[in-house]
């Protein structure tokens, strides 16, 4: 057996399915995508443990767990188009492509994206599309987007990002500030939205501006 399968079948069993984490498909792109080929050299050797990584530019790689428990609560079932706000290393990047149908997404830091992007491209992800800018602004040409996914935390939900979600559609994202954060999940249904919030988390803040 490959090593990294493994390690990944090792992280799968025991940091998510031994937990609340039951969605096969969900497991499945866990399994198949290599956390370790999106940390910096340095941190290869923590690359299976459930927490994140520093990968530069002051930001991180998720830990398996909300990684996979944000892309559970989307409920994807192959078709969709996904908005990704933060694309960092790539990693939660490569999970959505394995399950969704296209991937739109943004990052800040345009270091960041472009490693990103030259590692998925490595790794043979064709479904994906990327832009260097503020997340907040979310993609508004190619709206509306059937599921829209952040990985930083805003005080509140940027009002663009609800403007493009279709309807019906999800959005999964930490909100709050540094003394508590929380994912929140908004289902659009009708023209209503339904809010709920469901685990505890610490993301680094969303960067830029009001857009």
């Amino acid at each position: 057996m490959d090593p990294a399968a493994g390690w990944l079948d090792a992280m799968v069993r025991t940091q998510l399915a031994s937990r609340d984490i039951r969605d096969p498909r969900v497991l499945e792109a866990m399994r198949r995508v290599d956390r370790a080929a999106f940390v910096p050299a340095d941190q290869k050797i923590h690359a299976y443990e459930d927490r994140p990584l520093p990968i530069g530019a002051g930001q991180t790689i998720s830990q398996p767990y909300m990684v996979a428990i944000m892309t559970q609560s989307l409920d994807l079932r192959g078709t969709e188009r996904v908005l990704e706000i933060g694309t960092g290393s790539g990693y939660q990047t490569a999970i959505l492509a394995l399950l969704a149908a296209e991937v739109y997404t943004i990052e800040v830091h345009a270091t960041l994206i472009e490693q990103a992007r030259g590692t998925l491209e490595r790794l043979g992800y064709t479904n994906v599309r990327y832009r260097a800018g503020n997340g907040r602004a979310g993609w508004p040409e190619e709206a509306p987007f059937d599921r829209i996914l952040c990985a930083a935390a805003a005080e509140e939900v940027p009002q663009p990002w609800l403007e493009q979600l279709g309807d019906p559609g999800v959005l999964v994202t930490p909100v709050g500030g540094w003394g508590g954060q929380i994912l929140a999940r908004l289902e659009m249904r009708g023209g209503e939205v339904d809010r709920i919030e469901f685990c505890p988390c610490r993301f680094v803040p969303l960067v830029g501006g009001d857009a």
